[in-house]
């Protein structure tokens, strides 16, 4: 049995059929040599894309030489409503600011301090979670919006604003195109692009709802009353090399990513955690064996080994950002090609996952193979959801720790079994989701 898979098209297809085929779905729409390729050319009248697998230039595009390939700016056209200028869509100087300033929010014993509240937004999980054939990805973004809110604002997902931005949120997720077409597919400047006034005003009111947050929160900290939580510490950190810290307007921009990239991200991976274990109970039992004594201690959860090695391989099989794009500012060669100034560059996760090339039984699941030397040689060629290099997620320890004790807690409380007929069918919308949902059967555990 063998976790489901997008169905590739045609070796060859016309300019404006596989624009359809995009606009459907970007992994449906890539041809099965992408899992074998290491490099992968892309032409049209307007553009060249240059898809890259070999672990040399995906090492050298986001390790080596990041600064050499920024984000492509036509990724902030379909997101710019929601994020302005968040540290996901910015480069140079003005990203660097940025990570100065976010990064030390996440690092060392942070983690820790955050356990109580991802373990109190789990809890409630198991207490929200219904019996019979349930749609287990709302249940895994709703777990996720908690977390982020518990975390961020030291507030539940009952909070009566926190509830109106996951509201939104899901309006907005409902209206967004799949994915954005414009940050992979460059179009002509006098082709016209697709509006939808129902993301911008979804977006809008997102915007406004988490101001009135970071507004309510620097009150707190000029009155001394503040949380130790995420958002206090970020607010309260300048810049070390210039001294200033986020203004209000830059602190929305920011919320407002944390709450998409750790949201969306976290429930993604949840969601699927969650089917793969119902596809094969032999290991959902196994990780319910290893939950059973948890205790709700932070070093309780190094012991989760197996469970963290489940949550690994979802990653692997379905990382929530398939892919990611990047332009090269200068002429480059790339295994014998050039590249000219401009040209996009793709490094994508979904497909150096599955490489054949690269692992061992690539669509298959298979936990165990974290812990050999062929496993984690793989790894270090072809595993990058979280990004690799000077960009890596800064949140990627506190994605694992949430990802690992919510999926331990929902399975030592249920078991999750498949409902015959509703195999999911992964699409790429803002990440890896099911076309039509994740549909199991949930029954409380004795």
């Amino acid at each position: 049995m063998t976790p489901p898979k997008p169905a590739s098209r045609a070796d060859r297809v016309s300019l404006w059929g596989y624009l359809r085929l995009f606009r459907r779905d970007i992994l449906s729409a890539q041809p099965a040599r992408l899992y074998r390729a290491w490099m992968a050319e892309f032409r049209t009248p307007f553009f060249r894309s240059y898809l890259c697998n070999d672990p040399v230039l995906v090492r050298r595009v986001l390790e080596e030489r990041p600064q050499d390939f920024p984000k492509s700016a036509r990724i902030t056209e379909g997101l710019a409503p929601l994020l302005g200028r968040a540290v996901f869509v910015t480069n140079g100087e003005e990203w660097l600011r940025q990570r100065r300033i976010i990064d030390p929010a996440f690092e060392g014993g942070r983690m820790r301090a955050a356990f109580p509240a991802i373990w109190a937004a789990g809890e409630a999980a198991v207490a929200r979670m219904g019996t019979g054939v349930v749609e287990v990805e709302a249940a895994a973004s709703h777990a996720a919006a908690d977390v982020i809110f518990r975390t961020l604002f030291s507030i539940p997902i009952e909070d009566q604003v926190a509830s109106a931005v996951f509201e939104e949120f899901r309006a907005y997720q409902r209206s967004q195109p799949i994915l954005n077409l414009a940050a992979f597919v460059p179009l002509p400047a006098w082709m016209p692009r697709l509006r939808r006034g129902a993301t911008r005003r979804s977006a809008a009111v997102i915007r406004r709802l988490i101001a009135g947050l970071t507004e309510r929160r620097a009150a707190a900290i000029a009155a001394g009353d503040a949380p130790e939580d995420l958002a206090t510490r970020i607010m309260l950190t300048p810049d070390p090399v210039t001294g200033t810290p986020f203004g209000a307007a830059e602190m929305v921009d920011q919320v407002a990513i944390f709450f998409l990239a750790g949201h969306e991200t976290s429930a993604s991976a949840l969601a699927w955690a969650l089917y793969l274990l119902a596809l094969y109970p032999q290991a959902q039992e196994a990780v319910a064996a290893e939950a059973a004594g948890l205790a709700p201690e932070f070093a309780a959860v190094a012991k989760l080994r197996f469970t963290r090695d489940v949550f690994r391989e979802t990653l692997r099989l379905y990382p929530p950002v398939p892919m990611m794009v990047r332009q090269n500012r200068g002429r480059e060669t790339f295994r014998g090609r050039v590249l000219r100034a401009g040209a996009q560059v793709v490094i994508s996760p979904w497909h150096l996952h599955r490489h054949e090339r690269i692992w061992d039984n690539p669509d298959g699941f298979d936990p165990e193979r974290w812990q050999t030397e062929a496993g984690k040689a793989s790894a270090r060629d072809g595993y990058l959801p979280f990004s690799s290099g000077p960009r890596v997620c800064p949140g990627a320890g506190f994605a694992m720790l949430e990802g690992v004790v919510l999926l331990a807690l929902l399975v030592r409380a249920f078991r999750f079994e498949v409902v015959s007929g509703r195999e999911p069918v992964p699409v790429a919308h803002l990440t890896v989701r099911a076309k039509d949902g994740i549909w199991l059967r949930v029954s409380r555990r004795a």
